[in-house]
């Protein structure tokens, strides 16, 4: 198994587990993933607060490790959702491959999609 087939394992017992104990098994598909998705906006502000985004105060030092828990937090329930749509560590992973071909094709001017052409204002 490897490591991404294998978060989608934990991530999965880790759902279950939590459905089970906490009794909510009632909350429907389409529920999950908004919850899910509020759950990963909130750990990308948390996030966030981690970073010196706020350009109107005095910088601080990142803390690099807390900045990483988000990160992983952040994971966790992408995860979720990617569970929740059906989708498995094989298909994310094709589908991260041909996204990235996409990306770097309209980064090198290599589609006719408005914006991405080389030398275009």
């Amino acid at each position: 198994m490897d490591r991404l087939e294998e978060m989608f394992v934990l991530q999965k017992a880790f759902n279950e587990s939590v459905i089970n104990e906490r009794h909510l098994g009632h909350i429907s598909p389409e529920e999950w993933l908004q919850k899910h998705t509020l759950a990963l906006m909130c750990e990308t502000a948390e996030m966030l607060e981690e970073t010196n985004y706020k350009w109107w105060k005095n910088p601080q030092p990142v803390d690099e490790d807390a900045l990483k828990e988000e990160l992983v937090d952040m994971l966790h329930f992408f995860l979720s959702l990617c569970l929740n749509a059906g989708m498995d560590a094989e298909e994310l992973h094709a589908r991260y491959l041909k996204k990235n071909r996409v990306n770097f094709s309209r980064q090198s001017g290599e589609v006719d999609k408005p914006g991405y052409k080389l030398g275009e204002s």
